[in-house]
């Protein structure tokens, strides 16, 4: 299954940020939220945000992959999708407000990509 290949490329982005709150929290002496720490407030938000989009964004792109979409494409949009996250998780905690919408911007152009995709390979005679 060719999503689980950008799943799992996924979930290290999700641990590296997970580890950047982490070792925030640390230097800080946060035991849990963000302490009203700046750095630690956006750390959290780019690790929130990732925790957004990635899981619907896999779904749709495990639909289209099992109602028998081309591996060509669903590896184009799994890496443009890796791509987005991985500029866009850069970007907020460099404080890059350029980088964060160049992010997000191919983010949704993976999404509703993927939208448009599974009506187009939805099985219509099996919904009934």
């Amino acid at each position: 299954m060719i999503t689980a290949l950008y799943a799992a490329l996924l979930a290290l982005l999700m641990i590296w940020l997970a580890v950047q709150v982490i070792k925030l929290r640390h230097k800080n002496k946060v035991s849990h939220a963000d302490g009203e720490i700046e750095d630690l407030q956006v750390a959290r938000g780019a690790q929130g945000n990732a925790a957004e989009y990635i899981p619907i964004t896999l779904i749709l792109m495990t639909l289209i992959e099992y109602n028998g979409a081309n591996a060509l494409l669903i590896h184009g949009l799994g890496v443009l999708f890796v791509l987005g996250r991985v500029i866009h998780a850069r970007a907020i905690l460099s404080k890059n407000f350029s980088g964060r919408v160049k992010g997000m911007k191919l983010t949704f152009a993976v999404m509703f990509t993927l939208v448009i995709l599974n009506f187009v390979y939805l099985p219509f005679d099996k919904l009934w």
